[in-house]
């Protein structure tokens, strides 16, 4: 799992008007999902399933 800054650097991810992390693939906003014994944040794309960790 690569982390989100790595994705954003290499292309995978994009940001839209609004600041928010989209698929560079499926143009599609992520999905957060936070757990709170961890101290990261796992974004996940809706359509391609793919995941990314974002330290908090």
């Amino acid at each position: 799992m690569k982390s989100v800054r790595k994705a954003l650097r290499e292309g995978e991810l994009d940001k839209d008007t609004y600041d928010r992390l989209v698929c560079a693939d499926c143009e599609k906003p992520l999905k957060t999902e936070n757990d709170p014994d961890q101290i990261k944040t796992v974004r996940i794309c809706p359509d391609c399933d793919v995941e990314w960790k974002e330290i908090r």
